[in-house]
């Protein structure tokens, strides 16, 4: 099926993940077809070489051999009826969302040969201008296969993360699930908790100082708070569950810390960040 003149893809969504996935992938030597939501946004996706074809209409993945999708969750969930109309019963079908669980439930009854996964990677940037090339190399791109899943179009879907430089895992939706609500989902609202804190409650003299002297700490702490309020948005009401499990347990530790310095126990303090620093290259 794959790596032939004749094979064809299908991207649903040409913004950061779907527009940087399909610049990979015709880089590869791929023919893609990229639908978009908006007619306006067809032009500059052209400028930009996002697609081999790029249309608003659904028919344009008629012909596709495998299918990404890489649309809202939102939309993810609630697909409208023209696309899964134009999904071939033939096509591997794979998606690009945040949370898997409720993404397996709802698509393994609407397509036979849908894969679900997820690859790991992102930018602060979104939108038709956010796709750039290389986004996924040796990032993670995880699948969450359950009994019902092809595993024909498993291997599939692996071969194009591989191809593209990423790193194939395979996991339960439940535990792929909980481990974003920690190091994905969970630290997007710390970092949008961070920004707020900083805006407010403070004089305006100090605010504007602190403005000031922000620097690459705070920039780093701070990319994902800021980013697009929707994604935010669908991740907590996808993986609500999850995620205020992640919540309380990161605001135990935040207490823990407090109390450490209210009471100025500096030795203790001192253990507490030592063993974070041994911690953190065991997450990158």
């Amino acid at each position: 099926m794959f790596r032939n003149a004749n094979t064809l893809l299908g991207v649903v969504g040409l913004g950061l993940i779907g527009g940087s996935l399909s610049l990979d992938l015709q880089a590869l030597g791929y023919k893609v077809h990229g639908l978009v939501s908006r007619q306006e946004t067809i032009e500059r996706a052209r400028e930009r070489k996002l697609a081999t074809e790029i249309s608003t209409d659904p028919n344009i993945l008629l012909d596709c051999d495998l299918i990404i999708l890489a649309h809202p969750l939102k939309q993810l969930l609630e697909p409208p009826k023209k696309l899964l109309e134009s999904l071939p019963l033939s096509s591997v079908i794979t998606d690009v969302g945040s949370v898997k669980s409720p993404v397996l439930e709802k698509w393994q009854d609407l397509h036979p040969r849908f894969v679900a996964s997820h690859p790991m990677a992102g930018r602060s940037e979104s939108g038709i201008e956010a796709g750039v090339r290389g986004l996924f190399k040796a990032r993670p791109w995880i699948a969450t296969p359950n009994h019902l899943t092809d595993p024909i179009a498993l291997d599939c879907v692996r071969k194009i993360a591989e191809s593209i430089g990423s790193h194939w895992l395979i996991a339960d939706a439940r535990a792929h699930d909980q481990a974003v609500a920690l190091v994905s989902h969970m630290p997007l609202f710390i970092s949008a908790a961070l920004i707020k804190t900083v805006s407010e409650d403070i004089n305006p003299m100090v605010k504007s100082l602190a403005r000031a002297l922000a620097s690459s700490g705070f920039a780093d702490t701070s990319r994902i708070g800021g980013g697009e309020p929707h994604l935010g948005t669908g991740m907590a009401q996808c993986n609500t569950e999850e995620l205020i499990h992640s919540i309380a347990t990161y605001r135990q530790s935040l207490e823990r810390l407090e109390e450490l310095i209210s009471t100025a126990n500096w030795p203790e303090l001192y253990k507490e960040l030592e063993h974070t620093q041994k911690l953190r290259p065991e997450f990158l």
